[in-house]
């Protein structure tokens, strides 16, 4: 294939475009902002339509200090959010003085076999200037044969002045196909915040 050298910022040289989607490429397809909100419930448009679906949650502002962000899932229309998790969790911090840093595994926020709400952000502060941003990416959620596998990477805030990079990674232990998706803080509403939900091309 012969490569076209645009020396002149014009794209006349281009004659077609892609007939399908390039593999990565990220459709948005719905968001939801946050405003003094209990939860954050994505209950649509998960399906098979994509292989992997992609949630960044952007400044998400927590009421109560030092809550935990997090997230669970149901399938068909249950709206209990109680699904079986396995989970790992790690975390590298450092704070604003530069007094204390580290790199640990957070055994607080794993689950083995557990069904609460999988924590993604540990102790996001209240503060006028904190919150915590990331990506949740959740693959082949309409599996009717392999459990449900996800990975996070995050940023938060913390309420004592640190800045934390989190990794969280696991399984939603079903063969059923996960419909809904379900973000909340551990303690309080979430005061303000965007998440945006893609499908994986």
């Amino acid at each position: 294939m012969a490569l076209t050298k645009i020396s002149n910022q014009s794209l006349s040289s281009i004659t077609s475009l892609p007939a399908t989607i390039p593999a990565g490429a990220l459709t948005l397809i719905s968001t939801q902002t946050a405003s003094s909100s209990a939860s954050i419930s994505f209950t649509s448009g998960i399906d098979s339509t994509y292989d992997s679906y992609i949630f960044k949650f952007i400044n998400i502002h927590p009421a109560t200090d030092n809550a935990n962000f997090s997230f669970q899932a149901d399938t068909g229309t249950n709206t209990n959010y109680n699904q079986t998790i396995t989970s790992t969790y790690f975390a590298s911090y450092q704070t604003e003085d530069g007094s204390t840093a580290a790199l640990q595994y957070v055994s607080g926020q794993i689950q083995h076999q557990g069904t609460a709400f999988q924590t993604l952000v540990d102790a996001v502060g209240n503060g006028n200037d904190e919150s915590c941003s990331g990506t949740l990416q959740i693959f082949q959620p309409s599996s009717s044969t392999f459990v449900k596998h996800f990975i996070a990477r995050s940023h938060g805030y913390n309420g004592s002045d640190y800045s934390t990079d989190l990794f969280c990674a696991g399984y939603i232990n079903t063969a059923t196909a996960i419909t809904r998706v379900q973000f909340k803080f551990s303690s309080g509403n979430t005061d303000s915040g965007i998440i945006k939900f893609y499908g994986v091309g």
